[in-house]
C-alpha cells in the first residue's frame, strides 16, 4: 500500500526548527537601561499595585485581554480518541495558529494530565488570573458537558467548548439560509440527528434556540433511537428523548433536515430519496461524510447539502466561529459567552453569505460565490467575517450586560476592518 505523502509533509512541517507552530514574542522594546527598568524591576511594581487595587486593571496593564487558553486533557482528540495530553498538543497549537491568523488573538495551549472532571475543573479555574478567555478542546463526552457548565458558572471570563458550540454556531448559520432557500419554517421542519456526542447535542440545542421545535427532533446514537425506553441516557441526551422509529432509516422518510455527526457511509441514496421535498442534509462526519456530496446530489436535484470538507461547497468549518466569538468577547471584556452572543454570531454569518462577494474570493476559490444552494455560508478566507461577526458578538454582550467595557460599534467595526487587512497582509 502506497504511503500517503501528506504524512511526511506534515511531520516535516511540524518538526522544522523551531519545532511546533507557535512561539512567544515580546511586545514592548527592551534595548536600554531605562526600558529594562520599565519592563521589570523597579518599574513593573507600579502596574502590580494598580491591579492589586482593581483586578480588572489587568486588562489594561497586561496581555490578559488578548490571551486565550486552549485547554485539553487529550481524551477525545480529532477522530483519534483518548491519545494522551502530550499527543493532543499539535492540535492545540494548531488552534492557536487559527486564533492568531483569523482574529489576532494570542494563545497559550495548555495540555493537562487529568481525567477526573472535578480535579480538571479546579485546575482550569485556578488559571483565571492569567487569561481573558478559555477555549476547551477535545475533552470527551459526557464529562465535557459537566466541565463546561461548571466553569461557565464559576468563572468570570468567557468559557467556550468549541467541539460543542463552535460546530453548533456554524450549523445554525447554514441552517438559517438553507431554510430560507428551501422555503421552510424552522418550527415546522422534521429533523433527524445521527450522532449524539458533544457536537450533536450542542447542535440540537442550538437549532432549538433558533426556532426549531424540540418535539420535531429525533436523535440517534450508536445504540439507536434516543428514546424514553433507554436506561443509559445522561441528562444531556435525556432532554431529547422522544418516541420514534427504532432506526434512523425509517425516521428519514419525510424528514426535512438531516444532521450527521457520526461516521462515514451511514446514509444511502435511497434514504436521501425518501426525505421531504427540498431536503437539507448536513453530513458532517470528517473526513468521510455520512454520504458523499456526489451521491447525495445525484440522488436529489433539489437538495441543499453541507459537509465538513473544504473540497465541497458549504463547508461547516469551526474556524468561521471561535476566533470571532472570542474577538468580540475579549474586546468588551465579557464575563462569558451567552446563547445570545452565539445566536448573534450565527445570524451575522448567515447575513454575510447574502452579500456580494469580493472578486478576489471568487478567484481564490475558483468559482462564483453567490448566495444559493451551493453557497449558504461564507468561506473561511472571507476577510469581512471579522468585522461582521465579532462586532455582532460584542454588541450582544453589551446588550445583555455581560460586558465590562462599552464600545461604539461603528468605531469598533472600523478597527476590525483595519485588523483584518493587517492579518491578511501578514500572511501573504
Amino acid at each position: 500500500m502506497k504511503k500517503d505523502p501528506l504524512i511526511r509533509k506534515s511531520l516535516d512541517y511540524h518538526k522544522k526548527s523551531p519545532a511546533g507552530k507557535t512561539a512567544v514574542r515580546v511586545t514592548k522594546p527592551c534595548s536600554s537601561r531605562e526600558e529594562l527598568s520599565l519592563a521589570y524591576t523597579p518599574g513593573v511594581a507600579y502596574p502590580c499595585m494598580e491591579i492589586e487595587k482593581d483586578p480588572d486593571a489587568a486588562f489594561t496593564y497586561t496581555n490578559k485581554g488578548n490571551l486565550v487558553a486552549v485547554i485539553s486533557n487529550g481524551t477525545a482528540v480529532l477522530g483519534l480518541g483518548d491519545i494522551s495530553p502530550e499527543a493532543s498538543k499539535p492540535v492545540m497549537e494548531g488552534k492557536g495558529v487559527l486564533f492568531q491568523r483569523f482574529a489576532g488573538i494570542d494563545v497559550f495551549d495548555v495540555e493537562i494530565n487529568e481525567k477526573d472532571p472535578e480535579k480538571l475543573i479546579q485546575i482550569i479555574k485556578s488559571l483565571e488570573p492569567t487569561f481573558g478567555g478559555i477555549n476547551l478542546e477535545d475533552i470527551k463526552a459526557p464529562e465535557c458537558f459537566l466541565i463546561e457548565k461548571r466553569l461557565k458558572k464559576e468563572m468570570n471570563i468567557p468559557v467556550f467548548h468549541d467541539d460543542q458550540h463552535g460546530t453548533a454556531v456554524i450549523v445554525g448559520a447554514g441552517l438559517l439560509n438553507a431554510l430560507e432557500l428551501a422555503g421552510k419554517k424552522a418550527d415546522e421542519i422534521k429533523t433527524v440527528f445521527l450522532g449524539a456526542g458533544a457536537a450533536g447535542i450542542a447542535c440540537a440545542k442550538f437549532i432549538v434556540s433558533l426556532g426549531v421545535s424540540r418535539e420535531n427532533i429525533l436523535l440517534y446514537d450508536s445504540h439507536g433511537l434516543v428514546g424514553p425506553h433507554r436506561k443509559d441516557l445522561d441528562p444531556e441526551k435525556k432532554a431529547f428523548a422522544r418516541k420514534g422509529p427504532a432506526h434512523y432509516k425509517e425516521a428519514l422518510k419525510g424528514a426535512d433536515l438531516f444532521i450527521g455527526l457520526s461516521r462515514g457511509d451511514m446514509v444511502t441514496s435511497e434514504m436521501v430519496c425518501s426525505m421531504a421535498e427540498r431536503p437539507i442534509l448536513f453530513a458532517l462526519a470528517n473526513p468521510f461524510p455520512e454520504i458523499t456530496y456526489e451521491a447525495a446530489c445525484a440522488a436529489r436535484s433539489d437538495i441543499i447539502m453541507a459537509t465538513g470538507r473544504s473540497d465541497y461547497p458549504n463547508q461547516i468549518n469551526n474556524v468561521l466561529g471561535f476566533p470571532y466569538l472570542f474577538r468580540g468577547a475579549l474586546d468588551v471584556q465579557a464575563r462569558g459567552i451567552s446563547e445570545g452572543m452565539k445566536i448573534a454570531a450565527a445570524r451575522a454569518l448567515a447575513g454575510l453569505a447574502k452579500k456580494e462577494v469580493p472578486e478576489s474570493l471568487n478567484r481564490l476559490y475558483g468559482r462564483s460565490l453567490e448566495f444559493g444552494p451551493d453557497y449558504i455560508i461564507p468561506v473561511p478566507f472571507d476577510p469581512r467575517i471579522l468585522a461582521s461577526e465579532a462586532a455582532a458578538v460584542a454588541q450582544a454582550a453589551v446588550d445583555e450586560g455581560l460586558a465590562r467595557r462599552n464600545i461604539s460599534i461603528k468605531e469598533y467595526q472600523a478597527s476590525l476592518e483595519v485588523l483584518s487587512e493587517k492579518l491578511a497582509a501578514g500572511n501573504r
